[in-house]
């Protein structure tokens, strides 16, 4: 049978992860490319044909035929297409959309980045890894006050934003960034992970899946 959704990505790329959990929350099972991009396979004509910046996450949609970039864009299409974590009204899912224009300006940048300069695939300066050590601690500050007052970013259930951000935090701890300082972030992350459905980061596949 023929799956709607097919997912093209990299199993180590966080925006790919965000996709692929919210799927998996939402009960979708998925068709599943992976992208070489050491091969440079996201740069080909063929991927660029679908994603014109070259990049992953490429989310294919069978039913409206859409083929959609960028995760916070991706995570809106399917929210908006499955019913599945708008909050309780458009005051939640605007204050869901809040947080992730948050995640990409504030927290992404230097939780990724700080991640792959320990994974030697960026090389900084100490000044610069320094700032973005700054910055993350910044930010994870920030989040970890805001769910020290409410379960979850918007409203009283989880939404598109707890996907997204938990999509960049959880790999904090890879960029060297220490979580025990953030109580409440700890917590957070534990209800995410008790989701039915949930997958944990290393859990995409590393082959394409049918």
């Amino acid at each position: 049978m023929t799956k709607r959704f097919t997912l093209n990505g990299f199993w180590l790329s966080g925006p790919t992860y965000k996709v692929g959990l919210m799927l998996s929350l939402c009960g979708e099972d998925f068709a599943y490319n992976s992208i070489n991009l050491r091969a440079g396979e996201h740069k080909s004509p063929a991927f660029l044909a679908k994603n014109r910046f070259g990049q992953v996450p490429v989310l294919e949609d069978g039913k409206t035929g859409l083929a959609l970039c960028q995760s916070a864009a991706i995570l809106e299409h399917l929210a908006a297409e499955l019913g599945k974590f708008k909050g309780d009204g458009a005051g939640d899912l605007a204050r869901a959309r809040e947080w992730m224009f948050w995640d990409f300006d504030r927290l992404a940048g230097p939780i990724y980045r700080s991640r792959a300069q320990r994974f030697g695939i960026r090389n900084f300066t100490q000044a610069i890894m320094e700032m973005y050590w700054a910055e993350g601690n910044m930010a994870l500050k920030v989040l970890d006050e805001a769910l020290a007052k409410s379960d979850w970013l918007a409203g009283s259930q989880p939404t598109i934003g707890d996907i997204d951000v938990y999509g960049v935090v959880v790999y904090a701890p890879q960029a060297g960034f220490d979580l025990k300082a953030y109580p409440a972030i700890g917590a957070w992350m534990k209800r995410m992970e008790a989701l039915p459905g949930f997958i944990p980061s290393d859990g995409l596949p590393k082959a394409a899946r049918p």
